[in-house]
């Protein structure tokens, strides 16, 4: 039998599949295993490459199988699937796999600590809890709306007034009624309780982590922005350059070239767009107070802002915060105006 250098393995919540290949790329065996098998079968194997897709628990399989010596890499599923022949299953998807991890140029993910994937996670409930929040008080606002009361926006605007129109015997509204909106109004605060644990959380972890606390001396990054891209960036070491970290976020302007005419649209929008808003929001406001600074930095926001406008310098400086970001947590240092 052939010796194994390159292995496809299709992940699953309880069946995997792997696709086994020599130096030559030809097939060697195949294999079903479970998920209590899957450790024992790899740990039998000697060392190869182990190409996966960048899906759900891929980053915790990646972590298992590199204590066990072996490399291994995670390909985006977008382009995983340009190298799937024939129909759809399990085997053919752990085929491509196999090819398309030994393509020289292929790009890969880096594998999270566990570490990166608690703050990541710590972010995603964050995120969550704003996202029912706001629909909370989207939902409460139109009901509110259809008995002739209306509230201007803002979560505050609720928090201010609910109470009052809780107590107001004059408003028109039912017995009922107010009961379906005091437990909403519960809910509500229950909702800005578990918001601010979140928060706070990030506050303390970035307050204790060293890299956090480089980041936060660039202009725009603040406890949340830096621990989210620390999350996602880590030390550094998967980007040769900062603007591997601004194209992967999709802060880079997105290509339609053909025929030798370089074509160069908006911004391409890819990868995480949680972090891509937090970065230009955070550019938004160092935006705002550049007018009346005469810096460095200030200076070239303020002639982006004059020949293009604000949104667009905006993005530009978030762009440029992608990329001074990689340069602190890759070369260990931290931000200088001059």
């Amino acid at each position: 039998m052939n010796k194994i250098t390159t292995i496809g393995l299709d992940l699953a919540k309880n069946v995997f599949h792997v696709v086994c290949c020599d130096r030559y790329g030809k097939v060697v065996g195949r294999k079903m295993l479970k998920r209590s098998k899957v450790l024992r079968y790899f740990a039998n194997l000697h060392e190869c490459l182990i190409g996966m897709e960048a899906c759900a628990s891929a980053h915790y399989w990646a972590r298992e199988l590199g204590a066990l010596g072996h490399q291994v890499k995670l390909i985006p599923p977008q382009y995983v699937k340009p190298y799937v022949r024939g129909n759809k299953n399990d085997y053919n998807d752990a085929l491509a796999i196999s090819e398309a991890v030994t393509r020289p140029e292929m790009r890969v993910v880096s594998v999270k600590t566990t570490e990166q994937q608690d703050i990541q996670a710590l972010h995603r409930l964050r995120e969550r809890g704003i996202q029912n929040r706001t629909a909370l008080c989207n939902q409460l606002r139109g009901l509110l709306a259809e008995y002739g009361l209306i509230l201007p926006l803002g979560v505050s605007v609720l928090r201010r007034f609910l109470p009052e129109l809780l107590e107001d015997g004059e408003n028109g509204l039912s017995d009922f009624f107010r009961s379906l909106l005091a437990e909403s109004y519960q809910q509500l605060l229950e909702l800005d309780a578990h918001i601010a644990f979140y928060t706070q959380s990030l506050m303390d972890y970035s307050r204790q982590n060293e890299a956090c606390q480089r980041l936060q001396t660039i202009p725009g990054y603040g406890p949340i922005v830096a621990s989210v891209f620390y999350s996602m960036v880590g030390n550094g070491e998967a980007y040769r350059r900062g603007r591997g970290v601004s194209a992967a976020v999709g802060l880079v302007p997105r290509q339609h070239s053909s025929g030798g005419k370089d074509v160069l649209l908006g911004i391409s929008k890819r990868g995480d767009r949680y972090l891509r808003s937090l970065l230009v929001h955070g550019a938004r406001s160092v935006v705002g107070r550049a007018a009346n600074k005469d810096d460095r930095l200030s200076r070239w926001i303020n002639k982006v802002r004059a020949e293009r406008g604000f949104n667009k310098a905006a993005v530009a400086l978030a762009n440029k915060m992608a990329r001074i970001g990689w340069a602190i947590l890759a070369h260990k240092t931290v931000y200088q105006a001059g």
